[in-house]
């Protein structure tokens, strides 16, 4: 079995609050953009995995995709595996690749296996996981409220624009960027928001993590500024960075950026 998880943006994001549990409450909505990893499970007589492509900082006991069969294998006692991730999503860049490989192992493992898991179930096993596992499990456009993990359909439709993706070789890490976040002071939803039209997005819609990132990072704010400038209808921060992402109406050129700078230009 071969499956390619996606990556996502984050169409607005307000950090709402601290929670007592230490976590903060958040709005924001999600939507699958057409970069992706790769992913091959096989039934295997012992489980195995390795990994390719990007090269991820860590041991394989900590990735992602091994906490995820480890979690259905206790819950499901599911015959072991070799998997391969092809890591292709940078990491660090607030499009969510890591969290997208363990909810399409949960979701490869339930097909492989013929576990017949609800798809409730599987978005509760992925939030084990992660705030933005359980989005991957569906993939379909989401708002997401609580710490992430409660999901709510939403009705958005890019299809026909093209979007640019620039992620400048900067790692944010999770504390970094929610050591200095603006709470969202603003009286509207996200849902009000979104049902604008979109050439009307920008400057509503608000990442709550970008003023104090672009701040420590002022290249992440020059980057923004020339997908405005070059014709994008919006333009934003994908979650707590580093990537920026531009929307557009004809598909973009890539831009002469450094060689350390990952840029794609897809359409929606």
């Amino acid at each position: 079995m071969i499956i390619f998880p996606q990556a996502k943006i984050n169409i607005g994001l307000h950090v709402l609050n601290k929670r007592p549990d230490g976590y903060h409450e958040v709005e924001t909505c999600m939507l699958s953009v057409p970069l992706f990893d790769i992913l091959e499970i096989l039934p295997a007589e012992e489980f195995s995995f390795m990994q390719s492509g990007l090269h991820v900082d860590s041991e394989p006991s900590s990735n992602l995709c091994v906490k995820a069969y480890i979690l259905v294998k206790q819950t499901y006692n599911c015959p072991p595996v070799y998997m391969h991730l092809r890591k292709q999503i940078p990491m660090g860049a607030g499009l969510g690749g890591g969290s997208s490989d363990a909810a399409h192992v949960i979701n490869g493992l339930n097909e492989l296996f013929e576990l017949n898991i609800p798809i409730q179930e599987r978005e509760y096993l992925a939030a084990q996981l992660g705030s933005d596992c359980p989005f991957f499990i569906e993939g379909t456009p989401k708002i997401a409220t609580g710490r992430g993990e409660i999901l709510h359909d939403i009705s958005i439709d890019l299809s026909g624009y093209h979007i640019k993706l620039i992620y400048p070789a900067i790692h944010v890490g999770t504390a970094e960027a929610y050591a200095g976040v603006e709470f969202y002071a603003g009286k509207e939803n996200l849902s009000k928001i979104l049902a604008l039209p979109i050439e009307d997005w920008q400057g509503a819609l608000v990442n709550s993590f970008e003023n104090s990132i672009f701040k420590k990072h002022g290249v992440m704010r020059e980057i923004k500024d020339l997908l405005i400038q070059e014709g994008a209808v919006f333009a934003a921060m994908s979650g707590s960075g580093s990537t920026l992402f531009g929307i557009y109406e004809t598909l973009p050129t890539p831009i002469d950026f450094p060689e350390s700078y990952q840029q794609f230009c897809l359409s929606l």
